[in-house]
């Protein structure tokens, strides 16, 4: 894509209509306001740098880098707190080089706030139970929602349907560290 057919997209896409989360129009909770909550000594032990980087300093991993290339059947649940957040069902290939899924597992599981860093507005998406950084919303996606849900793969923990893996989460990255 051309840079000014990208710029084209950037400038002229409509924002995805927010629904209500009970707080003002750009505002975001704070630590101490998510249902669920983790010492940051503990989830700097339990994930990876990545994991950490992405979902505690709002960071994103590099496109194409992540893992959740599989087409395998489960869930896709917060790798903080184990949020049922995707299913399998609904991930589709964008191109974009992030797992990218047209609609949530259940409507409450991810809140959406304004982001405007990088200089552009974008919605940003975040676990409704710990506050995790996932990605963002576009809406570009497919039908029937219409909805891109633009997530990491550091945020993610799949679990398969069959539950092969004994019931435990697998994350993309597997240095040892443990994951819900």
């Amino acid at each position: 894509m051309s840079g000014f057919n990208l710029l084209h997209l950037i400038t002229t896409s409509q924002p995805v209509a927010l629904r209500s989360c009970s707080l003002p129009s750009g505002a975001r909770r704070t630590k101490k306001t998510w249902p669920v909550s983790f010492p940051q000594e503990e989830l700097k032990k339990r994930l990876t740098p990545m994991q950490y980087h992405v979902t505690q300093e709002r960071g994103t991993e590099g496109a194409f880098t992540g893992g959740f290339t599989h087409e395998d059947e489960g869930n896709y649940a917060c790798v903080v707190c184990g949020a049922q957040l995707f299913s399998s069902n609904t991930k589709f290939d964008s191109g974009s080089g992030w797992p990218s899924f047209f609609d949530l597992v259940k409507e409450e599981s991810v809140t959406v706030s304004d982001d405007f860093s990088h200089g552009i507005h974008r919605v940003e998406t975040t676990c409704s139970q710990c506050g995790a950084h996932l990605g963002h919303l576009f809406d570009d996606g497919p039908r029937p929602t219409g909805r891109r849900y633009c997530i990491n793969s550091a945020s993610l923990a799949f679990q398969p349907k069959d539950g092969a893996e004994g019931g435990a989460a697998s994350g993309p990255a597997s240095d040892g560290k443990t994951e819900l």
